[in-house]
């Protein structure tokens, strides 16, 4: 497995934001579909939900529900037609590397468990590339050896 994203790599290809093109860019050389871990579905979906939620209570934050929506629907649409692939990790194995990963960098760095985890999944698949633009999983990946190409 060559590539694995993160969550906000996801959300750059599903709405449109400022990191939209490198990550268009990006999956337009993609010679295999991209894989993802149930946990990183459910992280994605779990965070368009919630985007809904604080619209709701405040405008100037989230999304509206509707967006959201065409943003799980499009997520699905691209599993069932192959454009994602769902991958099975051996969550024992993920979950003892996220431990050392933890024990290594969280204290410096302050890493949340979902960081920590997806990091952790793309070390056990063997990737060569992980896909983020978040500054504390890129700072994980790197030091573990994986290039982030964005």
């Amino acid at each position: 497995m060559k590539s694995y994203p993160d969550t906000s790599y996801l959300c750059a290809v599903y709405r449109e934001q400022d990191n939209t093109a490198r990550a268009d860019a990006f999956n337009a050389d993609l010679e295999e579909p991209l894989p993802i871990s149930t946990l990183l579905l459910l992280e994605f979906r779990q965070s368009v939900r919630l985007q809904a939620r604080l619209f709701v209570q405040d405008r100037s934050r989230g999304f509206p529900k509707a967006e959201g929506a065409a943003m799980l629907r499009a997520i699905q649409s691209d599993l069932a037609g192959g454009v994602l692939q769902m991958v099975a990790p051996d969550w024992a194995d993920v979950h003892r590397i996220a431990e050392e990963l933890s024990s290594k960098y969280t204290e410096s760095g302050g890493h949340r468990s979902a960081d920590i985890l997806h990091v952790a999944t793309a070390i056990h698949f063997g990737t060569e590339h992980f896909l983020t633009f978040d500054v504390n999983q890129r700072k994980i990946a790197e030091a573990e050896g994986m290039m982030v190409p964005l």
